[in-house]
C-alpha cells in the first residue's frame, strides 16, 4: 500500500486574513467604513527627553499633529504617486454595497474558461483624500497617545532612579544613606561589559513595605544631593527599563531579535542558530547532527524549539517530540499554535490519536485557536488509523470554524472514505470541494484511483488517469505506480508490465515501491522466474534494494522451495545493514512447516529472536498454517498451546486457520468447536471462517448444515463472495445435483458476484456427473464468452464427464481441442483419458487403439509413471485386450513404476480379482484415477490463497 499524502513542515502556511480576502476579493469582516479603508503611514513621533519631570507623566494634554488640508487640483494637474512606496493592498476591496455583486461571481470567476474569456471587474472609486487625511489625523492622534501607555504600565511603584555615583561604590553604602527615607527592599548597580567590580555610574533603589511611595517621594525631594562628592540625580522610575526588558524577552521568545548592536555573544548564539536551520534543510536524514545542532544553541527560542518538535514530528518519533515541547515549557517559553500543530502531527504520525487529542483539548483550554493545518493533520490522523466517523466529525468542525477549506484536508478526509471503499462519499467531497473552486491536486487523484482499486473497478482507475491527463497534469511515477498496483491486485501482471513500458517512454524511471509491485504481481502468480527477472532489473539500474524488496524476495525463494538460498538472501539483508523484521522470517518458517520439517522452522524461529524480532501471533499462525497444509492438525493443536504458554492470544485467523484444517479432513464436529471458540472470545467473525465450516459442511455431504450457515452469514450481514458459492457449488456436485448447482450460479448473477474458473469447473463436475453433458458443453461456451478461459482442470472435468458416458471418441476430442489452446496436460488428464480409453478397447476401433498407443508415447516423452494401483487396473484391462501380449501392452508398460514385475502383478490381479468377484473396477472413484482437485480438496479452489496471503502480508 502506498501512503499518497504525507503531511510536512512544508504544508504549513500561515496566510494572513488581507492576503487571503485580497485572493477571494472579499472585504475583511473586520473593516466597518463605507467610505475608504484607513492607510497606514510611517510616522516617526518625537523622541521623549531623556530626564522627563514626573509631572509629564501624568499630563492629559497629549500632542497632535498639525493637518494641512489638502489643495483641490484638477484631473489634469494630478500627478502620480511615487512608484517607491509600494500600493496599499487595502484600497483593492470592495466596497459592502458591491459584495453581492462579487458572492454570485465568485464561483464563475473561478473557473478555467470563464476566466480566460470574461473581462475582469471594473477597479473601485479611489478614496476622497479629504477623508484619508481625517483618517491619518485619528490614527496618528491615537498612536502618539499609545505611545505613554505603556510608560504607566511598566512603572514600578517604590522605585527610584540615582545617577551619577562613583564607579566604586558598593551597594551597602547606597544602602545605608537612603535607607533614612525608608525601608529598602533591594539596591540595583548597573555594572560595566568590561569590569564587573566597578558600577557605570548609575541604578535603582527599590523601596518596600506600605510606605513605599511615600519613601520614593521623599527620597526624590534630595534630588542634587552630594554624596561622596558627587551630584546626585535622583528621580522616580519611569519604566523605560522594565519595558526594554519586557520587550528584549519578547523579541528573544519570538526568536526575532532585532537588536542593532549585537555582542559575542550574541553573534555566537545566531551563527548556532543558523547552522542548526541548515542542517536541518541539508541534512535530515543524519539525526545525530540535527541533535548537536541544536545542543549547542544557547538558549534556544521558540522558533528553534518549534523545528526541532516538527523534525521529530516528520521522523515519527513522538517521543522524543513530546520531550522537546515539555523542555521548551520548563524554560517558561509557552507554546503557541505552531508548536502544538507539530506535535498534534507527531501523534498523528505515530498513530496515537489519544495523545493527540489531548493536545487539541490543552490547545482549546489555553484558548489558542486551531488553525486549518491542525484540523488538517487531524483529519489525516484518524485516516490512517481508519476512524472516518472521527475524521468526518473534526472535518464538519473545520468548516463551522473556517469559513473557507483547502485542498489539503479535502484530500485527506477523501483518502479516509477511500480507504474504507466508500466511493460514494469520496465523489461526493470531490464535488463539494470543486463547488467551492479548490483545484483538486494530483495528489486526490491518486488516492481516487487507489480506493476504486480497493473495490476492483479497473474502468473508473482508468477515468481519473485519463482525467488527470486532460487536467493538465503531467502523470508521475505514483500516478502509474497506482495502475500497477491495480493490475499486480487484479492478477492482470501483463497489463501491469504494458504500464512499466508507458513510463519508460514518458521518461520515468521506476522506484523500490513500483519494482516491489511487480515482483509481488508475479509472486502471486507463482511465476518465480520473471519475478527474478525484476530483481535483476532493479541491480542494473544501480538501485539498493529495502526491507520490502528483499523480504518478496525471500517470499519467491520460499514459494519455489529453495529454502536455501532464502535464508543466504536474509544475511545478506544482514550486510547491507537492513534489519529483518518478522515478516522476513515468517515465509520461511511457513515453507519449512509446510515441508514437515518442523526441526528448521523452529531453528528459524529461534534466528528471529536472536535478531531481535518478538514472536507475534502472525509468526504463529505462520507455523500453524504449514502443518495444517501438510494434515498434521496434533502438531498444529500443540503450537496453539505453546502460543498460550508465550502469553500470545490466539485471534481470529488462528482459529480460522485450524477450521480450515478440520475441513479439508471433513471433521466437522472440531470446525464447529473452534468455531464457537471465536464467538465467545469476543473475535470478529469474518468471511474466512464461515468459508471453513461451509468447506467442512460440504466435505462431509452434510449441504443441510451448509445451507444453515450461509442464513447466519445473512443474518450477520456478510455478503456471499465467489469462494463461498465455489464452495456450495462443489458440495453440491459431489452429489450431483445439478439443479441445486444451477439455481447458485443464478443467484450469483442477481447478487453481482462474478464467476471465476474455480466456479464454472465446479458447475461443469456436477452437470458431468449427472450425465448432462450437453450443459457442461454450453458452459464451457458461456465461459469463453465471459472472458474466462478454462484450464487444465476444466478439460480434464469434461473429459472425465465423456468417460463417464461412456463416450472416449468425444473425451480423446476434448483432449486434442486441450492441447490446440495451449495448455500442457498433466498426470491427472492422462489416466483420465488412458482408462477411458481401455475400458472401451475391446471394441473394434481404429481410432482407440491408435489412441492408446499416442497416449503412452506422450506419456514415456514426458516422462510420467503412474503408481502401482493405477498400474494393476490397466493390466487387468489389458487382459481382456492382449492377452498374450502385444504392441499394447508392451507400450503400456513403459508407464508403469520401475518396481513393476510380472510374478508380483498377477498375484495382486488374481487377488483383485477374488476380491471383487470379476467385476469391473468402478473409474468413476476418484481415488483411483482422478486427481485433479474438483473436489474441494485444493486449497486455491475455496479461497486459501488470499486467506495465506492476508496472514502473511
Amino acid at each position: 500500500q502506498m501512503d499518497i499524502f504525507s503531511l510536512s513542515s512544508t504544508h504549513y502556511s500561515h496566510t494572513s486574513p488581507f492576503s487571503a480576502n485580497i485572493l477571494t476579493g472579499k472585504p475583511h469582516p473586520a473593516t466597518t467604513s463605507a467610505t475608504a479603508p484607513p492607510i497606514t503611514l510611517s510616522l516617526k513621533p518625537s523622541p521623549e527627553p531623556d530626564n522627563p519631570p514626573p509631572s509629564s507623566l501624568f499630563s492629559g494634554n497629549v500632542r497632535r499633529p498639525n493637518t494641512h488640508k489638502p489643495l483641490k487640483t484638477s484631473p489634469s494637474n494630478s500627478t502620480p504617486p511615487n512608484p517607491k512606496i509600494p500600493s496599499n493592498p487595502l484600497k483593492n476591496l470592495v466596497s459592502p454595497t458591491d459584495t453581492a455583486t462579487n458572492t454570485s461571481q465568485g464561483l464563475t470567476n473561478k473557473l478555467w474558461l470563464t476566466s480566460k474569456l470574461s473581462p475582469p471587474p471594473p477597479p473601485p472609486p479611489h478614496p476622497r483624500q479629504e477623508t484619508i487625511s481625517e483618517e491619518n489625523e485619528i490614527r496618528v492622534s491615537n498612536n502618539s497617545g499609545s505611545d505613554d501607555l505603556p510608560s504607566i504600565e511598566f512603572r514600578q511603584e517604590g522605585k527610584i532612579f540615582v545617577g551619577n555615583l562613583p564607579h566604586w561604590i558598593k551597594k551597602n553604602e547606597v544602602a545605608e544613606f537612603f535607607r533614612q527615607f525608608g525601608p529598602i527592599k533591594n539596591v540595583i548597580l548597573i555594572k560595566g561589559h568590561d569590569d564587573i567590580e566597578r558600577n557605570v555610574g548609575f541604578g535603582f533603589i527599590i523601596y518596600g513595605g506600605p510606605t513605599a511611595a511615600k519613601s520614593a517621594m521623599k527620597a526624590v525631594e534630595f534630588d542634587g544631593v552630594e554624596f561622596h562628592g558627587r551630584v546626585l540625580t535622583v528621580k522616580l522610575d519611569d519604566g523605560r527599563r522594565m519595558k526594554s526588558k519586557s520587550e528584549e524577552r519578547a523579541r528573544w521568545v519570538e526568536g526575532t531579535d532585532g537588536m542593532e548592536y549585537r555582542s559575542k555573544w550574541h553573534e555566537e548564539r545566531d551563527g548556532s542558530r543558523s547552522e542548526f536551520r541548515k542542517i536541518l534543510e541539508t541534512q535530515p536524514e543524519n539525526w545525530q547532527a540535527v541533535v548537536r545542532a541544536f545542543e549547542k544553541i544557547k538558549k534556544p527560542s521558540r522558533k528553534e524549539f518549534g523545528l526541532m518538535v516538527n523534525y521529530y514530528a516528520r521522523r515519527g518519533d513522538m517521543h522524543r517530540a513530546r520531550e522537546a515541547f515539555e523542555s521548551m515549557r520548563a524554560r517558561g517559553i509557552e507554546p503557541n499554535s505552531h508548536v502544538y500543530t507539530n506535535l498534534i502531527h507527531a501523534y498523528a504520525v505515530g498513530r496515537d490519536m489519544e495523545e493527540a487529542m489531548s493536545c487539541a483539548g490543552k490547545m482549546k483550554d489555553e484558548g489558542i485557536e486551531m488553525t486549518l493545518v491542525t484540523y488538517s493533520i487531524i483529519v489525516g490522523g484518524f485516516a490512517k488509523v481508519g476512524n472516518v466517523e472521527a475524521a468526518d466529525q473534526w472535518f464538519k468542525e473545520a468548516k463551522e470554524r473556517h469559513s473557507t477549506l483547502n485542498a489539503i484536508i479535502y484530500g485527506n478526509i477523501i483518502y479516509a472514505h477511500c480507504q474504507t471503499c466508500n466511493m460514494d462519499r469520496a465523489e461526493a467531497l470531490v464535488r463539494q470541494m470543486e463547488e467551492e473552486g479548490i483545484d483538486a491536486p494530483i495528489d486526490i487523484y491518486h488516492t481516487m484511483i487507489d480506493g476504486y482499486t480497493m473495490i476492483g473497478k479497473e474502468n473508473k482507475c482508468l477515468v481519473v488517469f485519463d482525467r488527470l491527463k486532460e487536467c493538465g497534469f503531467t502523470p508521475s511515477v505514483i500516478s502509474y505506480g497506482c495502475l500497477i498496483n491495480l493490475y499486480t491486485k487484479m492478477g492482470k501482471v501483463s497489463k501491469a508490465l504494458e504500464v512499466s513500458k508507458m513510463m519508460k517512454l514518458a521518461g520515468i524511471k521506476h522506484n523500490m515501491k513500483t519494482y516491489s509491485m511487480l515482483i509481488n504481481g508475479f509472486i502471486k502468480l507463482k511465476d518465480w522466474a520473471n519475478a527474478f527477472a525484476i530483481f535483476e532489473d532493479v541491480v542494473r539500474e544501480g538501485l539498493k534494494p529495502d526491507v520490502v524488496l528483499y523480504n518478496n524476495i525471500i517470499t519467491a525463494f520460499c514459494g519455489m522451495g529453495n529454502m536455501d538460498r532464502a535464508i543466504c538472501t536474509v544475511e545478506e539483508m544482514r550486510r547491507q545493514r537492513h534489519r529483518p523484521t518478522t515478516r522476513t522470517f515468517m515465509p520461511i518458517i511457513h515453507g519449512f512447516a509446510r515441508a514437515g520439517d518442523m526441526r528448521r522452522a523452529l531453528e528459524i524461529f529461534d534466528m528471529m529472536r536472536r535478531s531481535g524480532c518478538i514472536p507475534t501471533v502472525h509468526t504463529f499462525n505462520a507455523l500453524i498454517l504449514g502443518l495444517v497444509e501438510k494434515r498434521q492438525m496434533e502438531k498444529a493443536i500443540e503450537i496453539l498451546d505453546e502460543m498460550f504458554l508465550a502469553g500470545i492470544s490466539p485471534n481470529e485467523h488462528t482459529y480460522t486457520i485450524i477450521m480450515h484444517g478440520y475441513a479439508s479432513l471433513g471433521d466437522t464436529g472440531k470446525a464447529f468447536e473452534y468455531f464457537n471458540k471465536v464467538k465467545n472470545e469476543g473475535l470478529e467473525l469474518d468471511v474466512y471462517a464461515y468459508e471453513a465450516l461451509l468447506k467442512a459442511c460440504c466435505k462431509s455431504g452434510r449441504m443441510q448444515s451448509a445451507l444453515a450457515v450461509t442464513k447466519e452469514m445473512s443474518a450477520q450481514k456478510i455478503p456471499r463472495n465467489t469462494f463461498v458459492y465455489n464452495i456450495l457449488i462443489d458440495g453440491w456436485a459431489r452429489r450431483g445435483d445439478v439443479w441445486e448447482a444451477a439455481d447458485l450460479m443464478q443467484q450469483m448473477k442477481q447478487e453481482a458476484v462474478q464467476p471465476d474458473i474455480h466456479t464454472y469447473t465446479s458447475f461443469i463436475n456436477a452437470c458431468c456427473k449427472a450425465g448432462d453433458m450437453l450443459r457442461a458443453t454450453k458452459t464451457i461456451e458461456e465461459m469463453e464468452a465471459a472472458g474466462v478461459k478454462p484450464n487444465v482442470k476444466t478439460y480434464t472435468t469434461l473429459i472425465h464427464g465423456w468417460a463417464r458416458a461412456s463416450l472416449p471418441e468425444k473425451a480423446l476430442r476434448c483432449f486434442e481441442e486441450m492441447k490446440l489452446a495451449g495448455l500442457r496436460p498433466d498426470k491427472a488428464v492422462y489416466h483420465c483419458l488412458m482408462t477411458s480409453l481401455l475400458s472401451r478397447a475391446t471394441i473394434a476401433e481404429e481410432y482407440i487403439y491408435s489412441g492408446i498407443l499416442r497416449i503412452c508415447g506422450e506419456m514415456v516423452q514426458s516422462g510420467l509413471t503412474v503408481d502401482m494401483g493405477t498400474a494393476v487396473h490397466w493390466s487387468k484391462c489389458l487382459r481382456k485386450i492382449e492377452r498374450t501380449g502385444g504392441e499394447i501392452t508392451e507400450a503400456l508398460q513403459k508407464t508403469f513404476p520401475p518396481d513393476w514385475n510380472s510374478y508380483n502383478t498377477l498375484h495382486a490381479i488374481s487377488d483383485l480379482e477374488d476380491n471383487d468377484d470379476g467385476s469391473d473396477i468402478d473409474v468413476d472413484e476418484d481415488g483411483v484415477y482422478y486427481d485433479t482437485d474438483i473436489d474441494g480438496d485444493n486449497d486455491n479452489h475455496d479461497g486459501n490463497t488470499s486467506f495465506d496471503n492476508r496472514l502473511q502480508f
